[in-house]
């Protein structure tokens, strides 16, 4: 009878020798095993820049003509491990990862098989996005090898550098604050105004004393300040000024003026200390196009989610968000942004039980969308041409914030990944709702 090799066995041969180029173009060396291996292909060697560092990973490989893998969908999948295999790994004083290649789109997805993965629970869980065998997943493999117990040692950072944004803006400010006497306390101040006709909070009073960057004399302001005693001063002598409650003060006035600026595109959260995208209309979402780092690009800043199920019902209302905060580093102001979302039930209510909908938000966002929403914020807050795609209303004389590009600082190594995913937490732990990203 003449001998023949099955396609299962062509498969296989093919699927090591793709993984054994794909750890070899990482930068890794990776050396097969024989015909006898019973359930590792390869042992991949960490090195770095071309120098081993005898460190080793066992590594499975599992190859696919096309099919699909259980529960896939754009975001991941599931892969039941072989019990026989389970068992063999348990034995191992090598970290040991399982590699899915699929051969009809060339994609080939990692894993790491813990010693400590009961029979019950040996479905591991694959995202699409972070499980990627490629460069990025370079620096995770290498810290698998550092021992789980004693002192442990050191794997030099293998990825390559990126270059970080820092969530922060340069604050350009008005040249000139006007400071006045009223007799008048922030809360009778206030009534008075909105007693009036357009009433305005671009202003701070305190101890007797009036701030603003806009001259009361030319607004409603004229009839909550002595308008005898108004002052124009520049405006490095209060917003550099060494009392730390002056620099408060002067922060405070910053939110104020800020506030009042974005007050037709954004709405403040009392509750959740948050600014938010204005819906522009009830259950209905807005866009904004700006240009990013490298093209012009677009994002819903207000997402209207419909009902898997009934179409016609809203299941909620996602806006971007950011909390802001306004902070003095030497001679400089910035404004903090950690951006975020807000849910309501249609664009205007907010949404009663906002933190599953946030966490499960935050589960899908990686470093790359972090970047994206701070450069939008920042394209947002600076943008000036009066087009279509502007969301600011109309163009102003009055004094205003200007902000500059967020500064970038060169890491010696990526970040990897999975930092950005959440953390485990206890069975009983509440989730906050509004947490900080960048903090």
């Amino acid at each position: 009878m003449t001998k023949t090799i099955t396609s299962s066995q062509l498969l296989g041969e093919i699927g090591e020798t793709a993984v054994r180029l794909r750890f070899l173009n990482m930068g890794f060396q990776f050396d097969g095993r024989s015909r006898l291996e019973a359930g590792v292909d390869g042992i991949a060697e960490v090195m770095d820049k071309g120098k081993p560092l005898a460190r080793m990973i066992a590594v499975q490989v599992k190859a696919t003509e096309s099919s699909h893998y259980a529960s896939e969908d754009e975001a991941g999948f599931s892969y039941l491990l072989r019990p026989a295999d389970l068992a063999y790994w348990q034995g191992s004083n090598l970290p040991i990862i399982i590699v899915l290649y699929r051969k009809s789109d060339e994609s080939y997805f990692w894993k790491e098989v813990g010693s400590d993965i009961k029979e019950e629970e040996r479905r591991l869980q694959f995202d699409k996005m972070r499980d990627v065998l490629d460069p990025n997943a370079v620096d995770r493999l290498a810290a698998l090898t550092v021992p789980k117990a004693g002192f442990g040692y050191y794997v030099p950072p293998i990825g390559g550098g990126e270059e970080a944004l820092v969530n922060i803006l340069p604050v350009k400010l008005p040249p000139e604050v006007f400071v006045s006497s009223t007799p008048h306390t922030p809360k009778r101040a206030a009534a008075i105004l909105l007693d009036g006709d357009g009433a305005r909070f671009d202003w701070v009073i305190k101890g007797g004393t009036f701030w603003s960057f806009s001259d009361p004399r030319e607004t409603v302001c004229k009839d909550i300040v002595d308008l005898d005693q108004v002052e124009a001063i520049e405006t490095s002598l209060l917003a550099f000024h060494e009392d730390h409650d002056e620099q408060n003060n002067f922060a405070f006035l910053l939110r104020k003026t800020f506030d009042h600026q974005v007050r037709n595109e954004l709405r403040w959260s009392k509750d959740r200390k948050l600014f938010y995208v204005r819906a522009p209309a009830e259950n209905t979402s807005r866009s904004f196009s700006y240009e990013a780092s490298k093209k012009r690009a677009s994002t819903e800043v207000v997402n209207v989610a419909e009902s898997k199920t009934d179409k016609a019902k809203i299941e909620f209302v996602r806006h971007h968000a950011f909390i802001p905060r306004f902070e003095r580093l030497y001679d400089q102001w910035y404004l903090v942004i950690n951006p975020t979302y807000f849910f309501t039930t249609n664009g205007f209510i907010p949404h009663s039980y906002p933190a599953a909908l946030l966490a499960g938000k935050k589960r899908l966002d990686n470093s790359a969308s972090l970047r994206g929403q701070v450069v939008m914020w920042h394209r947002f807050l600076s943008q000036s041409e009066q087009d279509e795609s502007n969301l600011f209303a109309k163009a102003t004389t009055e004094p205003s914030l200007k902000f500059g590009q967020p500064p970038t600082v060169a890491l010696a190594t990526r970040v990897p990944e999975d930092v950005w995913g959440s953390q485990k937490k206890p069975p009983n732990a509440i989730d906050d709702a509004q947490e900080l990203l960048f903090e």
